[in-house]
C-alpha cells in the first residue's frame, strides 16, 4: 500500500519505498546529489585535530565546466539512438517514477529520433517501468495526505504531468467529498491560531483563500471556515447578508 508523504512540486515519489523518508520531500533542505564529503581530520594522542596530508579536494567543475556527473546527465552516450534513449530513461527513472509524457519530453529535448523514443517508451510500459496509472494513484494519495490538496488541484497537477484524463478521473475518485471536507477542517484548525487578532473578514478570507488555493470548492471552504470561527465564539451571522 502506498505510504503517505509529501512530494516535491515537480517530482513524484518512488513507489515501493519502505517509508516516508524514501519519498520525495517538499522541503528546501535537500542534500545535493554528488557532493563530496568534507576533508576528514585525524586525531593525535593529545586530541588535537590535524588535517590529513593529501586530502585537499578539487572543487567540482574546477576545469571551468560542469562536474562529471552533471555532464553525464546532459550528454548521453553516443551511438545507437535506441540505446541512448534507453540509457536516458533508466537514468531519469532511478528513484523517481515519471510519466510517459515526461520521459518523451526529455528524449525530445535530447534530440532522440521519434521512432527510437517510441520503441523504448513502449517497451518500458510493457515491463512496468512506466505506469501512468500507478503514478497517478500514488500522486493523489501522497499529495492529498501530505499537502492537503483537493481533487481539483490534484487533477490539475496530473494534467501537467501528461497523465491521461481517464486515469486522472480514476485516481482522484479515491477521494470523496467527506474525505475532502475532513482534510479541509484539519487544514483550517492548523492555521486558525495564526489568524487570531485579525478582524473577522480578514480571518475568513485568509483561511478560505488558503483552501481555495489547494483546490477546495468555494462553498465547502466558506462553510468549513465559518464553522471553525463560530467554534471560537466569532459571530458569523453577518456573512449571510454579504454573499457568503
Amino acid at each position: 500500500m502506498t505510504r503517505r508523504t509529501d512530494w516535491a512540486e515537480d517530482a513524484p515519489p518512488a513507489w515501493g519505498s519502505s517509508g516516508p523518508d524514501g519519498w520525495y520531500d517538499d522541503s528546501d533542505g535537500r542534500h545535493g546529489a554528488g557532493q563530496e564529503p568534507p576533508d576528514q581530520d585525524t586525531r593525535g594522542r593529545g586530541g588535537r585535530g590535524r588535517r590529513r596530508r593529501g586530502s585537499t579536494r578539487r572543487p567540482s567543475g574546477e576545469d571551468g565546466g560542469a562536474s562529471p556527473s552533471s555532464r553525464a546527465e546532459e550528454e548521453p552516450p553516443p551511438g545507437d539512438p535506441v540505446e541512448r534513449a534507453r540509457a536516458i530513461c533508466l537514468r531519469l527513472l532511478t528513484g523517481t517514477p515519471r510519466t510517459r509524457k515526461q520521459l518523451a519530453d526529455a528524449l525530445r529535448k535530447r534530440e532522440i529520433p521519434d521512432e527510437a523514443a517510441e520503441q523504448v517508451l513502449s517497451r518500458f510500459e510493457e515491463v512496468g517501468l512506466i505506469d501512468d496509472a500507478a503514478f497517478a494513484d500514488a500522486w493523489v494519495e501522497s499529495r492529498h495526505h501530505g499537502r492537503g490538496l483537493a481533487r481539483r488541484a490534484l487533477a490539475r497537477e496530473l494534467r501537467t504531468k501528461g497523465v491521461d484524463a481517464a486515469l486522472i478521473d480514476e485516481a482522484v475518485s479515491q477521494l470523496d467529498t467527506e474525505q475532502e471536507e475532513a482534510t479541509a477542517r484539519d487544514l483550517v484548525a492548523r492555521k486558525l491560531r495564526a489568524t487570531r487578532g485579525l478582524d473577522r473578514d480578514k480571518r475568513l478570507r485568509r483561511l478560505a483563500g488558503m483552501l481555495a488555493r489547494k483546490g477546495y470548492p468555494e462553498g465547502m471552504a466558506l462553510r468549513v471556515v465559518r464553522q471553525a470561527l463560530e467554534e471560537e465564539g466569532e459571530d458569523t451571522e453577518f456573512l449571510e447578508g454579504e454573499g457568503f
